[in-house]
């Protein structure tokens, strides 16, 4: 990825971030007021779409979250085949250090979770909820200390949360599809066969991949494998290259396409629709309570030593280097921006427990902000005090 791509890329992801926080704070605010009983009654208006004896009826949160998330999810896709193929871990020294350390960051905080929640059978579905990291969110605050952060840090820290994805694409594929209809699954499987012969026949066209991508995803929705999971599918099968002598990628020109409409739009949305979280009834104690108190520490505690402390035995053991231009406490203020889970952990959230009792529900949102928020606020202090001391250091040498 050239360093031009990668700044566009991280303007767009940290604007977003930014426009995210907006957003999730409308819905707690929403969620407290008077208003509370229209932000709930909008989330449940059900929509239906029907063609013949086949149709989807559902409520408006979950088109949100089996529909909308699926773009995201094909734009997630499209970034991880692009980065593996051309860019930042298309070779083995880049992939390294990014590599271990989000492998750390999602065993750890796993460890945690489970550790709390040992002796709640139905809690411990929730395992997987603070592995993930919100890659908007912890470059939209990196983005507020603006030129002060090398840009190896960010490059790192976008690597290891694309990284980090794939875990949880992984974690949802084979932890978190229930109730599996084989005939739907059947039909899922020839949707690929045609989407991997039309790959190879050298079809440029986006247009037969979508087709046969909306019809891919009714079809695993339908299977009981989350529908998510058709978008990376999608994604992997839209080609990087054109046709022989023609520049043209319709890979990035479809990335660049979806990126603004996922960060100003999907994301945001999701937000809105599932960062909402009444206080009424909850107190500070509840935080102790198993679930979210293995999120919150799984987030804030188990990211950070994952992270960090898998990057120092890489770094030490000499099997990689520190990224240029930067320090030991800024990477520490990396792992800890790692810690900011939100997005991917609401969402893996809803699909832990999205049969079980509302309660469950608060719970998730509850640990889940309290750790992305400390591992946000940590984060940027500590990236502030360190950054502000090399800009000090660099003043007094001149």
């Amino acid at each position: 990825m050239q360093i031009k791509t990668i700044r566009e890329f991280i303007k767009l992801e940290s604007s977003g971030g930014i426009i995210l926080v907006v957003t999730a704070a409308l819905a707690l605010i929403l969620d407290n007021s008077p208003l509370a009983k229209y932000y709930s009654l909008l989330l449940s208006t059900r929509f239906a779409i029907h063609l013949g004896n086949i149709g989807l009826d559902k409520p408006l949160i979950l088109w949100i979250n089996d529909g909308l998330m699926a773009i995201f999810f094909l734009l997630v896709g499209m970034e991880i085949k692009r980065e593996i193929i051309v860019g930042e871990l298309s070779s083995s020294s880049r992939l390294v250090l990014p590599g271990i350390a989000a492998v750390g960051g999602m065993i750890v905080p796993a460890f945690l979770y489970i550790a709390v929640n040992y002796h709640q059978a139905t809690g411990l579905r929730g395992w997987a909820i603070p592995t993930a990291t919100d890659i908007a969110f912890a470059l939209g605050i990196l983005s507020i200390l603006g030129r002060r952060i090398p840009v190896s840090l960010k490059i790192f820290l976008t690597a290891l949360a694309i990284l980090d994805d794939i875990g949880a694409i992984v974690i949802i594929a084979a932890f978190y599809s229930t109730n599996l209809s084989y005939y739907a699954l059947i039909a899922a499987l020839i949707c690929v066969i045609v989407l991997v012969v039309i790959n190879r026949a050298g079809i440029v066209s986006i247009a037969p991949y979508m087709i046969i991508g909306v019809v891919l995803w009714v079809c695993v929705l339908k299977s009981g494998v989350h529908a998510t999971l058709a978008g990376v599918v999608v994604a992997l099968c839209i080609p990087l290259q054109g046709k022989v002598g023609d520049n043209h990628s319709p890979l990035r020109y479809l990335e660049e396409t979806l990126h603004p409409w996922v960060a100003y739009g999907v994301l945001p949305i999701f937000a809105f629709a599932n960062a909402g979280i009444s206080f009424s009834g909850i107190t500070f104690a509840d935080l102790f309570k198993p679930l979210p108190f293995g999120i919150a520490i799984g987030l804030f505690i188990g990211k950070q030593l994952g992270v960090f402390g898998a990057t120092w035995l890489c770094i030490k053991s000499g099997l990689a280097k520190l990224p240029s231009n930067a320090t030991w406490v800024m990477l520490y203020g990396i792992s800890l921006l790692c810690g900011v889970g939100f997005t991917m952990s609401l969402f893996i959230g809803t699909l832990a427990f999205k049969e079980s009792d509302p309660q469950f529900a608060t719970y998730v949102r509850f640990g889940v902000l309290t750790g992305s928020l400390l591992s946000g606020i940590m984060g940027y202090l500590v990236l502030r005090i360190c950054s502000r001391k090399v800009v000090v250091e660099d003043q007094h040498s001149l």
